[in-house]
């Protein structure tokens, strides 16, 4: 998927995905389009400052059918809540097991070693790598 830049790009997409352009819609993709992994509370707090109203349960309304349509994806995180972030090529993450920052590393998925899952037919596979990010190794050295 190319890099959503601009409102006009972010409108675009909503076209081409056969969504509905409204107000609401354009500014939680907006949200995530400029960048990083965010939680459903900040996108919330972010595109409410931005709109004057918004409610959390509009925007994971809003995240399923972009998720529905490729336009967003999903890394859910143990023990916190799951963060969304504008689907692109395929990458893997890092897990921050401390704070939960979540971050894309550029690796290819793995391959069953041969012989293994001969009945499957796998269609993906997905790698976390998990430790402390700089900021909390930073923060405690020990660790």
């Amino acid at each position: 998927m190319e890099e959503l830049t601009g409102r006009e790009a972010v409108i675009q997409r909503l076209r081409d995905v056969g969504l509905r352009v409204t107000g609401p819609r354009l500014e939680v993709l907006t949200v995530l389009a400029a960048g990083g992994h965010l939680d459903v509370e900040a996108i919330t707090t972010t595109a409410r400052e931005r709109l004057g109203t918004l409610t959390s349960q509009a925007v994971y309304e809003m995240l399923r059918h972009f998720q529905e349509t490729g336009l967003v994806s999903k890394f859910d995180r143990p023990g916190l809540p799951a963060v969304f972030e504008i689907s692109g090529p395929a990458h893997q993450h890092a897990l921050c097991l401390n704070c939960g920052r979540v971050e894309n590393v550029t690796a290819a998925a793995p391959v069953p070693p041969r012989g293994s899952l001969s009945a499957w037919a796998v269609s993906d596979a997905e790698v976390v790598f998990k430790g402390l990010c700089p900021d909390c190794r930073t923060a405690d050295p020990a660790r």
